[in-house]
């Protein structure tokens, strides 16, 4: 049993506890609201995230917690909890099952644990630091894919890339790649992680989307920064992820932004 067991332990019944009244609701009828960032909120999520809320509460009452619907607590901890309940509304509120719970815990600004559930596809992924990383009980690994030409890139959110100087860059990545795929949230890191593609660009995620995933696909061997090359944190705003030889390719011909 890894250092990180309990809390690896505590995250999985969390997201447990959250499929109840994701799968409830889920082709159901419910209100949708828009968020002051335009993106829309069900009684699902909030319900969701008071049963994660709960069951880290019960088990860590002294841990702080950083939800995507109720904020952060005022606890303060060396330990904070991100929470993401329903990763892609917009795709559950549309009824097909693109869509996650994601729950990390963060310990003085490392990510030590990890989980990713997609109740609609049957697909869980975990990861403790230092244990691997495993999707429905089974281990994961990168592929070993080294270079752009020939490797298989799935793009997720790029609107901010699109009217950045690197949208040249990208592009000229696209046209090389052997295969493209845009499928997003939670999807492509899991596929990532399992070595079914190389790697995935994103310009405009924050923490609670990628803090999970990408504790899982550092454990599969990848990985995972955000676009200038620097290391996942609080104000993460965009990703480069993929195996050890292909990210180093990847952002040199990404370059830095300029302008």
């Amino acid at each position: 049993m890894g250092e990180y067991e309990s809390f690896l332990e505590v995250a999985r019944a969390a997201a447990d506890a959250a499929t109840v009244p994701i799968l409830h609701y889920y082709h159901g009828r419910f209100e949708i609201e828009t968020k002051p960032d335009q993106t829309p909120v069900t009684i699902a999520d909030r319900e969701a995230e008071q049963c994660i809320r709960g069951v880290i509460n019960e088990a860590f009452p002294d841990h702080g917690i950083f939800g995507e619907e109720y904020g952060r607590s005022d606890k303060i901890s060396d330990y904070l909890w991100l929470v993401d309940p329903i990763d892609g509304t917009k795709s559950f509120v549309g009824g097909y099952g693109m869509f996650s719970t994601q729950i990390a815990l963060m310990h003085r600004g490392r990510i030590i644990v990890g989980v990713s559930s997609a109740p609609a596809m049957n697909e869980v992924a975990w990861a403790a630091l230092g244990d691997g990383a495993w999707l429905n009980g089974q281990r994961l690994a990168v592929s070993q894919t080294e270079s752009s030409a020939g490797a298989s890139l799935s793009t997720g959110n790029i609107g901010s890339l699109a009217s950045s100087s690197r949208w040249a860059a990208l592009g000229k990545l696209l046209s090389e790649a052997g295969r493209t795929r845009g499928y997003g949230d939670f999807y492509h890191y899991h596929r990532l992680a399992s070595g079914q593609i190389d790697a995935v660009i994103e310009s405009d995620v924050n923490i609670l989307d990628i803090a999970a995933l990408s504790l899982i696909v550092t454990e599969a061997g990848g990985i995972f920064t955000d676009l200038d090359g620097q290391a996942i944190c609080l104000d993460t705003r965009s990703v480069l992820a993929a195996n050890p030889a292909l990210h180093a390719a990847l952002h040199a011909k990404l370059g830095r932004e300029t302008g």
